[in-house]
């Protein structure tokens, strides 16, 4: 090989190069991250975020307000750019952001309700999705839609509970009517003779109380709380 083929060949090598590095993919905010909404008040935050196929799958957790797993909506990831919101709550929180070039620090900025604070969240590892509990399926005495209302300090508020059998056993949603018809899996569902025990980990909720008929009487927890509950079948 002539000594001009040898360097054009070099040359074409080194152009490559150059070119590959200048076309490194950005990084992706797939993992477990920790940080904060920076307010008038910090509020500490867990997100986890991966990819499933073409789409993003995340979710968010406050555990001063006793949330958790709660599901993003609308997430896009664009080059290092990364946004999602948060349906059916008050205010449409939303968050903008950035990852760094390293792809550990996820900063930007947390809307709702008109105002804006600073949220900026550290990689902590992979992420970390519980997996959905595999309940029995329920008998058809608890099968159907049931319709109670909490008493809170006055507060009353309509909630709404549906339970199916399907092919991977019982299934729950509840949903709070007057939170904007917000619907909430129903994790563990445990029937035991006449009683009914639900666990809902998003809320850091339960219920348990004893079926009769067309009633469910028993009691709302959530955190350190309880609060009597009643739900009757709906037609």
């Amino acid at each position: 090989m002539a000594a001009g083929t040898t360097y054009a060949v070099l040359a074409v090598l080194m152009l490559c190069g150059v070119t590959g590095a200048q076309e490194a993919p950005a990084p992706a905010p797939s993992g477990h991250w920790v940080g904060a909404i920076e307010g008038g008040q910090r509020i500490e935050v867990e997100l986890d975020v991966a990819r499933e196929g073409a789409a993003w799958r995340g979710t968010i957790s406050i555990p001063a307000q006793g949330t958790k797993g709660v599901p993003l909506a609308d997430l896009t990831v664009k080059q290092s750019a990364v946004a999602f919101g948060i349906r059916n709550v008050p205010g449409d929180p939303r968050f903008t952001g950035q990852l760094s070039a390293d792809g550990k620090v996820l900063t930007g900025t947390f809307a709702q309700g008109g105002g804006s604070v600073p949220m900026s969240l550290t990689w902590k590892g992979e992420a970390q999705f519980e997996k959905p509990a595999k309940n029995a399926a329920v008998s058809k005495a608890v099968l159907g839609t049931w319709e109670g209302t909490l008493d809170v300090k006055g507060t009353m508020l309509r909630l709404r509970l549906m339970l199916a059998n399907g092919p991977e056993g019982a299934t729950g949603t509840l949903v709070s009517v007057d939170q904007g018809n917000v619907e909430i899996p129903v994790s563990a569902i445990t029937e035991k003779g006449s009683r009914l025990e639900l666990t809902i980990p998003m809320i850091s909720g339960g219920f348990e109380g004893e079926v009769k008929g067309d009633e469910i009487s028993g009691t709302w927890k959530q955190g350190a709380g309880s609060l009597p509950l009643v739900f009757k079948r709906t037609p």
